[in-house]
C-alpha cells in the first residue's frame, strides 16, 4: 500500500486542497488518509484510486462540518508560482483552473455541496457513490452539486483563459496603483468588484468607490511588485528587499478587474511556498 499511497498522494492533496481551500489542512488531510488506509484491508479493493479519495473526501467532509460553528473564515491558501508556468507538482495542484476567486466561492457552500461539486464536477465521480458519502440519495446528491455550480455560475469567478489579456489588465492595474490615480484605477475595476483582504484581520468591501481608495493603501508596496501566478491567474508579490509584503490575486474578466484578493497577514506569508526568484 506504501507504494500505491505515494503514487496517489499529489493528486490526492490536489482533491483536498479544492475541498479544503487550505494546504495546510490539506496535507493533514492526506495524512490522515495515509493512516486509515494503513490500517485497513484492502484484499477486495479494485479501484484503488477511487477507494482513497472516497476516504480523503469523508476526511474533508469531517472538517468542513467542524468548520460549521466559526464565524469567519479566512482567505483561501493562495498557490503562489512564477509566470512563466507551473512545476509538475502544482500543475496537479491547481488542474481545472481552481482559481482562488473559485475557492472563496466553494467556502459559502455547504460542506454536503463541496463535496458533492468538487467529487462530480472535477474528479467524475458518480452521484451513487457521493450520495453515499453524504448520507443521501443521488438524487439528492445531484441536486447537491446542481445547486453549487448555480452558485458558482452567479458569482463569474472564472477569469478570462487568456493570459495575455490578463496581463494587459493586469499591468493597467498595478501602474493606476503606482501612480495613485484613483480615477484610472476605478476605470480599470469592475463596478461591482469585490476586494478582500486579510492582514490578520479580514476586509470585504464591494464596488469600485469603495474598492480603489484600499488598493491604494497598498500603494507604496507598487513599485516593488512582481508579476506571478496565483492559482494559475494574474497577480503580484511585493517584495522590498527581497521580503514578500502580500500577495495580490486579480479576477480578470474582459477588460475589467472584478475580483481582487489580497493575503498580507505575517503568520500565513511565511508558511507560504513562493518562487524562489520573482522578474
Amino acid at each position: 500500500m506504501t507504494v500505491d499511497f505515494e503514487t496517489h498522494r499529489p493528486r490526492l492533496r490536489a482533491v483536498a486542497y479544492r475541498m479544503l481551500g487550505s494546504l495546510t489542512e490539506a496535507d493533514d488531510a492526506v495524512q490522515e488518509t495515509w493512516l486509515r488506509a494503513s490500517r485497513a484491508d484492502t484484499g477486495d479493493v479494485a479501484n484503488v484510486a477511487g477507494w482513497l479519495t472516497t476516504i480523503t473526501a469523508r476526511v474533508c467532509l469531517d472538517q468542513l462540518r467542524r468548520r460549521a460553528a466559526r464565524p469567519e473564515e479566512p482567505l483561501p491558501d493562495p498557490v503562489v508560482t512564477a509566470p512563466d508556468g507551473l512545476d509538475p507538482e502544482h500543475e496537479v495542484l491547481l488542474a481545472d483552473a481552481v482559481g482562488l476567486a473559485l475557492l472563496v466561492v466553494l467556502d459559502t457552500l455547504t460542506p454536503a455541496e463541496r463535496l458533492a461539486f468538487v467529487l462530480h464536477d472535477t474528479l467524475g465521480v458518480p452521484f451513487d457513490d457521493i450520495g453515499r458519502l453524504v448520507g443521501r440519495s443521488p438524487n439528492a446528491a445531484a441536486q447537491l452539486a446542481s445547486r453549487a455550480r448555480r452558485r458558482i455560475r452567479d458569482a463569474a469567478v472564472q477569469p478570462d483563459a487568456d493570459l495575455t489579456r490578463q496581463w494587459k489588465v493586469a499591468d493597467a492595474f498595478l501602474a493606476a496603483a503606482r501612480a495613485g490615480d484613483f480615477t484610472a484605477l476605478v476605470e480599470v475595476l469592475a463596478p461591482d468588484v469585490v476586494l478582500r483582504a486579510d492582514a490578520g484581520t479580514p476586509v470585504a468591501l464591494r464596488g469600485a468607490d469603495d474598492v480603489a481608495p484600499q488598493v491604494l493603501s497598498y500603494a507604496r508596496m507598487a513599485p516593488f511588485a512582481r508579476r506571478v501566478l496565483v492559482n494559475g491567474a494574474v497577480g503580484f508579490v511585493p517584495a522590498p528587499g527581497g521580503q514578500p509584503f502580500a500577495v495580490i490575486a486579480l479576477t480578470v474578466r474582459g477588460d475589467r478587474v472584478t475580483a481582487i484578493h489580497i493575503l498580507a497577514d505575517p503568520d500565513r506569508l511565511a508558511g507560504l511556498s513562493l518562487p524562489s526568484s520573482l522578474p
